[in-house]
Formats: C-alpha cells, structure tokens, sequence
C-alpha cells in the first residue's frame, strides 16, 4: 500500500514537471537550464545528506555505477528531453517518453532474473502506450526537420532513463536513495554545465524572469529532490518495470493540469486514452497481486 501511494505521488509529480520545463524554456536555453537545476538539487541533497550522517559509498564499483547512471539518466536523457521540448510540443515529449517502460521491459529481461518478460507485461505496456497516443493524437502532427529531431531525442531519452533504473535496481540496491540521487546529480549535472557554458553562455547573461525563477526552483525542489527521493526508495520496493509504468501517467496528469491552469478543452481522446492506460497498467499490478495472493494461499 505505501509503495501504491508513493507511486500516485510521484505521478503527479513528474506529470506537472512537463508544464514547468516548457514555462522555463520560454527564457532559459535548455542544456544550462537542466544543469542549473541539479545543481540546486544536488545542494541540498548533500545538506540532506551531511544532516543524517550518511556515509558516501567506500567502494569503486558504487562510484562507477553513480558516474554511469547519472552520466545516462542526468545528462544524456535530461540533456535530451530539454533540448527537444524546444521543438515539439510539452504533450508530444510526454508521448515520446511515455516509450520508457517498453525499453525498461526488454532490457529488465537480460539484467533482472525475476523481471523476465511475460504476456501479460507486454500486453500491459502495449495498451498503456496506445492510450497515450490517443490522448495526445491531435499533437502528433509535426513538421521540419527541428521538430523531428525533437521527437528522436526524446525517445532516445527514454532509452537512456530505462538502461539507468534497470543497473540502479540490477547493482545499486546497497545504495541509499539520498546517496543515488545526489551521486547520480553530481556526474551527471558535470557533462550538462560544460556544454551548456560552451554553447549557450554565461547564466548571468540569460533572461531571468520570475516565472522562469519560478520554474527552475519547482523543477530542483519538487521535480528533483522530492521525486528522486521517493523515486528510489520505490525502484527498492516495486518491479522496475512497475516503478516505470509511470510514464504512461505522467502525460494524463499533464492533460488535467493543462485543462485547469491553462483551460484546455478537454476531448474524447483524453477519456479512451486515460481507460486504456488505467486499463494496462491495471493488467501488470493486479495479475501479479493475484498470482501472489494465490502462491500465499498455497504456501499456507
């Protein structure tokens, strides 16, 4: 039950993080924008960590693992998903990202001995998947070749983000949740900075209106701090294949947030989709509930 709550929370989390990416880059470029992001997170993390006595990993391998999860889940897939939301709509990049449990579904198959892929789990990621296009198959019309290149980044992101939540679950369950997400912030933010200075100038020079401000702070607190916190205590705690079913949330969420802050219509796409999408993720959990309900029954 708590992990169910603590995935309902991460949901709306990480649904209304779409809307402030897109709020922040109407001022801010993008590579810099993610790197200034985590680099408020890590802060505070670190505080966080330094207030609870946690003690950093002692070991190579822990270290290799934080430098090659955060370089793939920080700045390869954050990198992407904010330099291709430039180019394609907010609800178009939840789509594209929404791919991330079918990556995560294949390579849990070679990496986690009890995550192999069964019917019922691709059946599940399927629908999901079909339910989010629907919802969004009016923001699916692109043109040129930016907004093209928009739509590969953020699959290429996903990809990214699956291969580091399966070698986090596969190696780094010894790994505090505070010390994985800082680590993994640390590295990656490293990459994002560089390239961001490099290309995009210095930050003083940058349009800094409070929305903007407003943003960035929402995105380090709540979308960082708060949500890979939670996150990583519930890849501990839940199938990683599960744990990543809510990215076939996340753009529903971004729809009711859409319908109430900025009074989009709501249409028939939005209700099939959001049943089709219940609908999958309903046929991975409660299977699995039953099957062990029954090998409980059994055993007693």
């Amino acid at each position: 039950m708590k992990a169910r709550l603590v995935w309902l929370i991460l949901c709306g989390i990480w649904g209304s993080t779409w809307l402030f990416i897109k709020v922040g880059l109407e001022d801010l470029p993008p590579l810099t924008f993610a790197g200034i992001r985590f680099v408020i997170s890590f802060l505070i993390l670190f505080a966080i960590i330094r207030l609870r006595g946690i003690r950093l990993p002692d070991s190579r391998q822990d270290w290799t693992l934080l430098a090659l999860t955060g370089v793939l889940s920080f700045s390869l897939n954050y990198g992407l998903v904010f330099w291709g939301e430039q180019h394609i709509s907010s609800g178009l990049a939840a789509v594209l990202q929404a791919t991330l449990p079918a990556f995560g579904l294949v390579i849990a198959h070679f990496y986690l001995p009890t995550e192999r892929i069964t019917w019922p789990k691709v059946l599940g990621v399927v629908l999901g998947v079909c339910g989010v296009g629907i919802v969004f198959s009016n923001q699916l019309k692109i043109a040129g070749g930016k907004a093209l290149a928009g739509c590969v980044a953020l699959v290429l992101s996903a990809f990214f983000a699956a291969y580091s939540n399966v070698l986090i679950k596969s190696r780094g369950q010894n790994l505090e949740p505070a010390i994985l997400a800082a680590g993994q912030m640390f590295f990656g933010m490293i990459p994002l900075l560089f390239i961001g200075f490099s290309l995009e100038g210095s930050p003083l020079k940058f349009h800094w209106t409070w929305l903007a401000v407003l943003a960035m702070f929402y995105l380090a607190v709540i979308g960082s701090v708060l949500a890979f916190l939670l996150y990583y205590w519930l890849v501990h705690n839940m199938e990683v294949t599960k744990s990543m079913l809510i990215a076939l949330v996340t753009p529903v969420v971004a729809v009711v947030l859409g319908v109430s802050v900025l009074r989009e219509q709501l249409n028939w796409r939005t209700l099939v989709g959001g049943v089709l999408i219940i609908t999958g993720i309903g046929f991975i959990v409660l299977r699995k509930a039953r099957k062990e309900k029954v090998e409980l029954l059994m055993g007693a």
